[in-house]
């Protein structure tokens, strides 16, 4: 063999085997298994997703990543051939890939590059439900249901572009961001409180009414009746509703990703945990609309029959907004259970921890261990019990249920070294005879603007050596 055919060989290798090595490496996972030690509880810890190792790339399905293309139909075949083969890995390499809904597929991992953005487009009828998978009008962006060892990684991003579907509150945005809204089109309510995005310029509606439109929203990451589930480092941003949401999963891992969206979208929760069992969320940075971290467990007898929200360590993330650091509720009638809440920061959230239900839609929590949380600049209450939480949609009036079988039952949750600098009350509770007892909240240092309590006598919470100070004089 000559010099030339040689050396050209040597490349040719070295060239594949540097792609397979990046592509390797970039799905490597970090072995969090320290997080399980000295835990207050023993917690079951979740089995990541196995993944096949193989290879393909979504331009080797006819994508292009110009952010004009459509590559809805690139993202079917490259996981169908995955599929056929046993599964494996769909590398999204850097630059814009417009695309409609996703559906994974087991043994197949999504690995976004650094400068890969996964856009989806506001053209609405791409949305619509085709399959018999759902029997939603909209489907989510990412979807699966009954599928096992799946995972979206790397460091690129998801956006939902959300703004094509969530409905604005005027009172939430500034006279120059309603002009923006407005000027895509779009109905503004009678009152002239709401702006719907229905009947836009350049996405036409998908149902008969704004408010049939609203309630269209689908979750940007949404994965049913799963197993081995694994989101890490990814960027995912703008949602039409919640960001990322399994749902009825066991074995589900949210490692080091970044959700962010409008500090005013509408239903913009973070990372939501409905009816999960073995769960992990850690070293997450959360900026969103609506809660931060919440766990679920349904409503009324379908959230029983699913079973409780179980076995969650929540550990080492920051949120910088949310209507909650870290919630349970307001759908908890399947009960929530051993659950560790430790090492977080939130700064600027509405509200601390979180706990929120109503009748109809209440259930039991048991074994619940928070600890080492500092906040700063809580805008409400640092530590807050509600079991009468209004379920507020958008151009309707608050509901509340009246007295069912489905009570709010608030128990067995111990608080301790919680450091809060900055909020309007440090804790309050409200709630009827009974449904608010059991918990304990001790060695926390709480520095608080307007009240250090508001706990309802009905409510039964003992709260000990927690110092609470303000300013010495009225500032507010």
């Amino acid at each position: 063999m000559n010099k030339k055919l040689s050396t050209l060989l040597f490349l040719i290798l070295f060239g594949i085997v540097g792609i397979n090595a990046q592509d390797k490496q970039v799905t490597e996972g970090k072995d969090y298994s320290y997080l399980y030690k000295n835990l207050p509880i023993p917690l079951e810890r979740p089995q990541l997703p196995v993944i096949p190792e193989r290879y393909v790339k979504l331009t080797d399905y006819g994508a292009v990543s110009d952010g004009i293309t459509l590559c809805t139909e690139a993202f079917k075949k490259a996981i169908d051939d995955l599929s056929s083969t046993g599964g494996g890995h769909l590398i999204i390499e850097d630059g814009i890939w417009l695309t409609g809904p996703v559906m994974l597929k087991s043994n197949i991992d999504i690995n976004l590059r650094r400068n890969a953005i996964v856009k989806m487009t506001p053209d609405k009828s791409k949305h619509r439900n085709t399959t018999n998978k759902t029997s939603k009008l909209v489907i989510p962006a990412f979807y699966a249901k009954n599928a096992h060892d799946i995972s979206i990684t790397g460091l690129g991003a998801i956006d939902g572009s959300g703004a094509y579907w969530r409905p604005v509150k005027r009172s939430k945005v500034s006279a120059t961001e309603w002009k923006q809204y407005t000027q895509m089109g779009g109905i503004i309510s009678a009152d002239g409180n709401i702006w719907y995005p229905y009947n836009l310029k350049n996405a036409p509606s998908l149902t008969n009414s704004p408010e049939e439109e609203a309630n269209a929203r689908a979750d940007l990451i949404r994965v049913e009746h799963c197993e081995r589930v694994l989101f890490q480092d990814i960027t995912v941003q703008n949602s039409p509703r919640f960001h990322v949401h399994p749902c009825y999963c066991k074995d589900v891992s949210v490692l080091g990703v970044i959700v962010r969206c409008p500090w005013n979208a509408q239903n913009g929760d973070a990372i939501d945990l409905s009816n999960c069992n073995r769960c992990l969320v850690t070293e997450c940075t959360i900026d969103a609309g609506d809660d931060g971290i919440c766990l679920k467990s349904g409503t009324g007898k379908t959230g029983v029959n699913a079973g409780p929200c179980k076995d969650v360590l929540v550990e080492d993330n920051t949120v910088i907004h949310a209507h909650g650091g870290f919630v349970i509720g307001s759908d908890a009638s399947g009960g929530v259970q051993n659950v560790v809440v430790r090492n977080n920061r939130f700064m600027g959230t509405d509200t601390g921890l979180r706990f929120k239900t109503s009748y109809g839609r209440g259930g039991a929590t048991s074994n619940i261990f928070i600890s080492n949380i500092v906040m700063t600049d809580i805008k409400e209450q640092a530590i807050v019990f509600e079991a009468a939480y209004a379920n507020k949609q958008v151009g309707k009036a608050d509901e509340v249920a009246g007295a069912t079988d489905y009570a709010p039952d608030f128990k067995d949750i111990h608080i301790e070294h919680i450091t809060c600098r900055g909020c309007k009350t440090g804790i309050l509770a409200k709630g009827d005879e009974g449904l608010i007892h059991d918990i304990d909240i001790k060695n926390s240092v709480i520095f608080y603007i307007k009240k250090a309590t508001d706990i309802q006598t009905t409510c039964k919470l003992d709260v000990s050596n927690v110092t609470f100070k303000t300013f010495e004089m009225e500032m507010w």
